[in-house]
């Protein structure tokens, strides 16, 4: 379950449509979209304003990422050998759906590889991201991000997966009385100097939140370098979006 928490930033920080120019929102959005999770749903998930087009046009992407991690998982499109419900029903009721898949999907070297449309998951990793903004940081994000990237995460090495999973150490904050900055936490870690004393040291945090465990979690950070978003997307799909402040005089 996601932990309820009132935006108290100024409400005019989101107006319109948080994934276009659209200046008034006609329709709400859920970050993530329920086809990356599974029922029952969790409560409390995050909501967002925006306008019907975009509502509407994320939804074959977002169907399409969600069967392609599981048909990757899986090795095979079939239907029978992915392990969500809803990806199975969705392969057996979507047939074009799963011929797209299996035409990307090649066998090479006695191992099974597929070559996705790459387009198509970043247009859903900067739904998320933008979408998380919006919500977390009070901040919309409608600009180009000045990075983006995903790996899958069982390929990462130990040390990789540490640097990823991390919490954030704040060095600056981002909008007073947003959800992230309500969400911040004091920690207390202890070092011992040259001189062999102990020094306790207080660090403002901000860590993940889980939306459902195993199948989604995010980070949204503000700092003093930019906006950053993490998303893993059912433990084995990680991306990262970020937008740096020095480079646009707006961040929208």
């Amino acid at each position: 379950m996601v932990q309820h928490v009132n935006d108290y930033a100024d409400e005019r920080l989101i107006l319109g449509c948080v994934y276009c120019t659209a200046p008034e929102q006609t329709t709400r959005d859920h970050v993530p979209s329920k086809v990356l999770l599974d029922q029952p749903y969790p409560t409390n998930l995050p909501v967002v304003p925006c306008c019907e087009d975009c509502n509407n046009s994320f939804s074959l992407d977002e169907v399409y990422l969600a069967c392609l991690i599981e048909c990757v998982r899986a090795g095979s499109t079939d239907p029978d050998k992915v392990k969500r419900d809803v990806v199975r029903r969705l392969l057996r009721e979507q047939p074009r759906l799963r011929a797209r898949i299996e035409n990307s999907r090649r066998e090479e070297n006695g191992e099974v590889r597929f070559y996705p449309e790459i387009d198509r998951i970043r247009n859903v990793v900067l739904k998320l991201a933008r979408g998380h903004a919006a919500f977390e940081l009070s901040t919309p994000l409608r600009r180009e991000p000045d990075h983006i990237a995903w790996w899958i995460l069982p390929t990462l090495s130990d040390d990789q997966i540490r640097e990823f999973d991390d919490a954030h150490v704040h060095h600056i904050f981002g909008e007073i009385g947003s959800r992230a900055s309500q969400r911040m936490m004091v920690v207390q870690v202890q070092a011992v100097s040259p001189s062999g004393d102990a020094i306790v040291q207080s660090l403002i945090v901000s860590d993940w939140v889980d939306v459902q465990e195993g199948r989604y979690r995010y980070l949204a950070v503000d700092d003093a370098g930019g906006s950053v978003i993490r998303i893993v997307i059912s433990e084995y799909l990680a991306c990262e979006v970020a937008w740096l402040w020095d480079s646009a005089d707006e961040q929208d």
